[in-house]
């Protein structure tokens, strides 16, 4: 079983959503799933995993981006794509996981990235607490 890292580079202040998001994908390794909303943690935005399905569907024409490696949090096949469903099926069963009518067993296959690769997100001054205001 594979534990390959996440890159260093994600959730670098100068990277945009969409490369750390792919960069997560990339290191995915074969064999092992990971789901929207693990993906966007792990990329630094843990509220984004419906992002991560838009950057995905733009970008699973891309030999270099394994999408198929990225399932909903039950483990089933999200697609808008006609056929694309049966792709990615075909695609995860080829890398040897187990597909069935429900998905994917995320308690198999679910890549376990190490804690220390989810970086800090980042602060920005709008992003930061507010006191709260006081009250006469």
């Amino acid at each position: 079983m594979s534990t390959r890292e996440p890159p260093a580079s994600t959730g670098g202040a100068g990277e945009s959503l969409r490369e750390r998001v792919l960069a997560v994908v990339r290191a995915i390794p074969r064999g092992r799933v990971a789901t929207y909303g693990q993906v966007a943690l792990l990329a630094g935005a843990p509220r984004a995993a419906r992002q991560v399905g838009g950057i995905l569907f733009r970008s699973a024409e891309r030999d270099d981006v394994p999408w198929q490696r990225v399932v909903n949090a039950s483990g089933g096949i999200s697609t808008h794509k006609v056929g694309a469903g049966t792709l990615q099926e075909a695609l995860l069963r080829s890398e040897g996981v187990e597909v069935d009518a429900s998905g994917v067993d995320l308690r198999r296959y679910r890549w376990q990235a190490p804690v220390s690769s989810v970086p800090e997100p980042p602060t920005s001054p709008e992003s930061a607490p507010r006191p709260e205001p006081r009250r006469p």
